[in-house]
């Protein structure tokens, strides 16, 4: 949710579990035409301009089921828009739902090692990039592209850097689908419509044929800030929304549990700038939080506002940092206490349906910093003792020397550990468990694979294939 100093990372040699069972025949994959990728040096179209693939007409839409197939086109990925990745690219654009439940486009990146699938189950990662962002030209299917202007340049830094971690997702033989999870309206911080865009992503990918997943398929979730925002609504909707989904376990970190929390923390902080976007991205998805705005914000809240509205991470947290927020609003009191904003940051909420169906039935890792500046650490303890009190299985770590952002580092090696023995097929404990560490980074447990992920991070600067490594005769 916030700029990422990400350090490099590359592969891990991991071993593959056996079966976990079948899926049913309506996820049997879909033929497509697939477009073939642009030749060099055409760049890419930013997606405001690319509407027939990210905004295809409603019609065709609404003709679709979520998560089915709209279109396919192979597309080239690279580090920091230059450094070409060495792997199989696709983008999809798909159907999924909002939350009045209309029909709405998405799109998401597809990647593999290249070359034939291993053997053994297939495994696929469900990777929520922190866009953080309130326009279409930040989104991680852009962002991940080669000859896309550079992130440096366009403010979407995390979706740039957060390619050497999913780089070491694919090096590790894993499937990895990247979805734009914040649709097409870029609803940043719209936790239940980001949920469903997911989901529906996963769909898309077990249904795409040359991806080449099988019915053994095991699924992990993972996302870090706003990305577990995504990883956090699509675990509480999935046996409701997307039961059918083989999804084993999730990893988030830096979980935003409680929108109103990080609103609270952030006014008069270094972080209003960021959560302001937030709350034009929850408005573009909840019409009554917009109008409420519109109508009660004054002068200089409307003009921020308006300023925000087409920028990506850096250019938000950079703009309006240490801002009033709620005097912005020309209302006397909180004005989060007004019914508008209250019901509608009120469904933001994770964990809030706890024993209603939403407490999610695969196994939980959860990280977090203690001191923490922008998702505070006390609606995340809410957050696991309403999930541990409905009978989920979560391992939650604090960590007590890092913060919102070295965490992002620290925590993602031990994150890929836990989440690759789910994928193997290794049974996580059951109940759950909270343990206080001075810092994740000092786990013994996780050092001999941060090693392999820093190290083999060279192998893409040679642009050497990645997952699945040439057989030697």
């Amino acid at each position: 949710m916030f700029v990422r100093l990400t350090i490099g990372v590359g592969l891990i040699a991991l071993i593959a579990g056996g079966p976990l069972g079948s899926v049913g025949a309506d996820a049997a994959p879909t033929s497509i035409p697939v477009a073939p990728v642009l030749p060099f040096p055409v760049p890419p179209a930013i997606p405001e301009f690319d509407t027939d693939f990210y905004l295809p007409p409603p019609p065709v839409v609404a003709a679709k089921k979520p998560g089915e197939l709209i279109a396919a086109r192979r597309v080239h990925v690279a580090a920091l828009s230059v450094i070409p990745i060495n792997v199989d690219a696709w983008q999809i654009s798909y159907r999924s739902t909002n939350t009045r439940g209309e029909p709405i486009p998405a799109v998401a990146t597809l990647l593999k090692p290249k070359g034939p699938p291993k053997p053994g189950p297939s495994k696929l990662v469900s990777w929520q990039s922190a866009e953080d962002s309130t326009a279409m030209y930040c989104a991680p299917s852009y962002a991940l592209q080669q000859g896309s202007i550079p992130g440096q340049l366009t403010g979407s830094v995390d979706s740039s850097f957060e390619v050497l971690q999913i780089t070491s997702l694919v090096g590790a033989g894993w499937s990895v689908v990247i979805p734009d999870h914040q649709g097409p309206e870029s609803a940043f911080a719209a936790g239940p419509l980001a949920g469903r865009i997911t989901l529906d992503g996963i769909r898309g990918a077990r249904n795409f044929a040359p991806l080449g997943l099988k019915d053994d398929l095991r699924v992990g979730l993972m996302g870090y800030s706003g990305g577990a925002i995504a990883t956090g609504w699509a675990a509480e909707l999935h046996s409701r929304y997307a039961p059918e989904l083989p999804i084993v376990g999730a990893a988030e970190g830096g979980v935003p549990a409680d929108i109103r929390a990080l609103v609270d923390l952030a006014d008069r902080n270094a972080a209003s700038g960021l959560i302001m976007a937030g709350i034009i991205g929850v408005s573009r998805e909840y019409p009554e939080l917009d109008r409420f705005l519109q109508r009660h914000m004054n002068p200089l809240g409307k003009a921020l506002l308006a300023s925000k509205n087409p920028l990506c991470l850096t250019y938000q947290a950079a703009l309006a940092p240490f801002v009033n927020i709620k005097g912005l609003v020309n209302l006397p009191g909180d004005p989060l206490d007004y019914p508008v904003p209250r019901k509608v940051l009120g469904q933001m909420k994770m964990g809030v349906d706890s024993g209603s169906g939403s407490t999610p039935k695969f196994p939980m890792f959860v990280y977090q910093s203690n001191p923490d500046w922008i998702a505070p650490v006390g609606p995340v303890n809410e957050l696991v003792r309403n999930y541990c009190a409905d009978g989920a299985s979560v391992r939650y770590v604090r960590d007590h020397f890092s913060e919102h952002i070295t965490l992002a580092v620290e925590g993602f090696a031990p994150a890929i550990v836990w989440l690759r023995d789910r994928l193997d097929g290794k049974p996580a404990q059951t109940g759950c468990t909270t343990s206080d560490q001075g810092s994740m980074a000092l786990d013994p447990a996780t050092w001999r694979a941060f090693v392999n992920l820093v190290g083999n991070n060279l192998a893409l600067a040679i642009n050497q294939q990645l997952g699945n490594p040439p057989r030697t005769p």
